[in-house]
């Protein structure tokens, strides 16, 4: 296996203005370095910055402002139109009156395994924490959840303790991501799924496949399965909405 190739200058520059944002240094309304500032500080040309300035602009995370420069944009960045929130199952379970719990099922911090095409996309040749976890609602199984957490994006994740911390829960309330992509498919669940579950084996669930990225940083990817009449996918729109 090849190490991972190194950062594109359009990646670095974009990469830190995003991190100033996302860590408060830079509140929303302040005012980024002109084109010609940032120029001079990566020793590059105007059109590597103008480019990285307007893919920031169309993702929502900063202003731009003819003859007064760019800004942190006022609002939270919706870096893509999703139909779906990520949401938190513990609030979700809770708010629709029931006892929700939680337990870890496996952990390691391991090397990326080389058939596996969703760990390699997260870290390269590099090590992740790998998890399997179950979600319960009423003391009975509701999904089942096998994430993948890049320490190199969150470093403090190697030290949380996910028996008590649901991984899913924790990573919403504590760190900011810019970009994310779903996939949902209808699956029938193994005889391994299924034990967990405690359903017949073949029992009809939703998978969603959901990955987050910090810029051009990868946070996490996790596969979550749902028993097929115990979740609800709901999409709001109106006309001529984009």
């Amino acid at each position: 296996m090849k190490g991972k190739k190194a950062p594109t200058l359009n990646h670095r520059i974009r990469s830190d203005i995003e991190g100033r944002i996302l860590s408060g240094e830079w509140e929303p309304g302040f005012r980024i370095p002109f084109e010609h500032e940032l120029m001079e500080q990566y020793g590059c040309s105007r059109m590597t910055v103008n480019k990285v300035l307007t893919a920031l602009a169309e993702s929502g995370m900063i202003e731009r402002r003819r003859r007064a420069g760019s800004f942190v944009a006022r609002q939270p960045p919706h870096l893509e139109q999703v139909a779906l929130e990520i949401p938190d199952i513990e609030v979700a379970v809770s708010d629709r009156g029931h006892e929700y719990g939680f337990q870890l099922l496996e952990r390691a911090h391991r090397k990326a395994r080389e058939n596996s095409a969703e760990e390699l996309q997260l870290v390269g040749d590099g090590k992740l924490l790998a998890m399997r976890c179950l979600h319960l609602a009423d003391g009975k199984p509701l999904a089942l959840e096998r994430r993948l957490i890049n320490p190199e994006a969150v470093p403090e994740t190697l030290k949380v303790d996910f028996t008590i911390h649901a991984p899913g829960s924790w990573l919403l309330q504590n760190v900011s991501w810019t970009r994310g992509q779903h996939r949902i498919s209808a699956v029938a669940a193994t005889a391994d799924e299924a034990a967990l579950l405690k359903v017949p084996v073949g029992t009809a669930c939703l998978v969603i496949d959901r990955q987050t990225w910090r810029g051009e940083l990868p946070i996490t990817w996790v596969r979550q399965m749902f028993l097929g009449d115990a979740y609800d996918l709901i999409a709001r729109f109106a006309p001529g909405a984009r």
